[in-house]
């Protein structure tokens, strides 16, 4: 059997990187790879971030979780980093009860005119909407 001779223009050492003979590239292959791997944790990544907000709340119970997801979502799709902000703050900070102190001062100053005390304070009445649907009828 005979050997095929080198070109005599040949190097000696030829770099890995480049491209084979048969066609076979070994660093374009490992750029594709990286480039997808890459693309996948900066998703990965992004929407771990987009997702504090909620985490924080639900940790906490928070009474307005819903906003806070919300905030979060708008902040998602708008790429407006307000949003983002807003549901972190809502998020890390509880609002101070204000109902029970005055409910208790109402309470208080009920007792005080001898009226007598309910449990619950009853919130003003406000009168039921009533919607007219039109049946055809006229």
């Amino acid at each position: 059997m005979e050997t095929q001779a080198v070109h005599p223009l040949a190097p000696d050492h030829i770099p890995g990187y480049v491209a084979g003979a048969d066609g076979s590239d070994v660093l374009f292959t490992a750029m594709t790879i990286f480039g997808i791997a890459l693309i996948i944790g900066l998703g990965v990544l992004y929407l771990t971030l987009h997702a504090i907000p909620e985490r924080m709340a639900h940790k906490s119970s928070h009474p307005q979780l819903q906003i806070v997801g919300i905030l979060a979502l708008l902040a998602l799709f708008t790429h407006n980093n307000l949003f983002w902000v807003a549901a972190v703050l809502v998020a890390g900070f509880q609002f101070p009860d204000m109902l029970s102190p005055l409910q208790s001062i109402a309470r208080s100053l009920a007792s005080l005119a001898g009226r007598p005390v309910e449990e619950d304070i009853p919130e003003a009445d406000a009168p039921s909407p009533t919607f007219h649907h039109r049946d055809g009828e006229g």
